[in-house]
């Protein structure tokens, strides 16, 4: 199928789903990379416990820390 005639039946609102190789698919700048940090004891208490009070993992926690302020110094560029 060409890309227009595939526009066209998305623009419809067809269902387009069953043409597109979702096993392929990927989201970009979404590639995984492990750090390791440190964190000072106390740092590790309190983002448990904030963690535990939103009921999500630590890791979460930081990684929506981190992402919250590096997009805000981004637009205060």
């Amino acid at each position: 199928m060409k890309a227009k005639d595939l526009d066209k039946r998305f623009d419809a609102g067809e269902d387009i789903t069953k043409d597109l190789d979702l096993a392929k698919a990927r989201r970009p700048n979404q590639d995984q990379k492990r750090v390791n940090v440190d964190f000072p004891l106390w740092m590790v208490h309190s983002l448990d416990k904030e963690a535990k009070r939103l009921g999500v993992p630590r890791q979460a926690l930081i990684k929506f820390v981190i992402a919250r302020h590096l997009e805000n110094a981004g637009s205060s560029t």
